[in-house]
């Protein structure tokens, strides 16, 4: 089992049967680097393997849920870009594709197949990458300040590396969403079928936790079972091998880029500010 280990970034408790994981990088709008990625699959790890858990909760602190990937321009932007892209010039897309493909593609594939329940409490920004975390997870509880988008068509990429964009919206409205670069509801994910409930803000771990009691009470191999029969006949449909496909598409944004600019992504729009930034 894997042990305990000090994290900067995730927060990780068992309450009773249920793992309530945390991310705690408020300053920052809960936005992603590699260590608060590493830290989180960590902590998902340690609830997957605990015998006593039955149930996952994800939440975070702070106004918001997560505002993407870390991608600021900061005193540590040069370094970030080397360890993720490597030599450009001799390996291509090679490292880049790779490191996206563990990162962020095998990390949310890897969470959502997870054979325990898991239930994301989301407040304020769920931007992009932000996505990505709330997605794996099998149920969604939303603050009526919840908001979602996935504005990175704006960076000349067409969304982010793990697509669910077409499982969780329906087509026509996940090609208005990534044309428009323009977030939703709550309450407008309710209605898509995204969102399984939408509370006051106050009340978000309440009724998550609440949620999560309820379902701890039912036998672990049965809720296994359940969470593979709905999870293997998405895959069936082909929601597995589009993702993969899709995040081959993705990596053809990062080259058009690459070859405009010689950086990762395009920003289209003069004073665009990076995807971390929420309002």
């Amino acid at each position: 089992m894997s042990e305990a280990k000090p994290m900067d970034y995730i927060l990780y408790e068992v309450r009773d049967r249920v793992a309530v994981i945390t991310l705690n990088r408020p300053n920052q709008r809960n936005a992603q680097n590699k260590q608060l990625l590493m830290e989180l699959d960590h902590a998902w790890d340690m609830a997957a393997e605990d015998k006593n858990v039955r149930v996952i909760v994800l939440k975070a602190n702070g106004p918001h849920f997560s505002a993407g990937h870390d991608i600021a321009r900061d005193e540590t932007y040069e370094a970030k870009v080397a360890e993720v892209l490597g030599d450009v010039h001799s390996t291509g897309l090679y490292d880049l594709h790779a490191w996206e493909g563990k990162y962020y593609l095998g990390y949310c594939r890897k969470w959502r197949d997870v054979p325990k329940p898991s239930i994301a409490a989301v407040q304020g920004a769920c931007i992009a990458a932000g996505l990505m975390l709330a997605w794996p997870c099998d149920l969604i509880v939303a603050a009526e300040n919840a908001k979602f988008s996935d504005p990175v068509v704006r960076m000349g990429i067409g969304g982010v590396e793990y697509h669910g964009h077409t499982w969780e919206f329906g087509a026509r409205k996940a090609k208005e969403l990534l044309f428009t670069a323009k977030s939703i509801t709550a309450a407008e994910a309710e209605k898509l079928g995204m969102v399984n409930r939408v509370v006051p803000l106050d009340q978000l771990e309440e009724s998550a936790m609440a949620l999560a009691n309820e379902i701890a009470q039912m036998h672990p191999f049965a809720l296994a079972m359940a969470k593979r029969a709905v999870n293997q006949t998405l895959d069936i449909q082909g929601q597995y091998a589009a993702q993969q496909a899709v995040f081959d598409v993705h990596q053809l944004g990062h080259g058009s880029a690459l070859a405009q600019t010689g950086e990762a992504v395009l920003m289209w729009l003069d004073g665009l500010k990076p995807a971390n930034k929420a309002s």
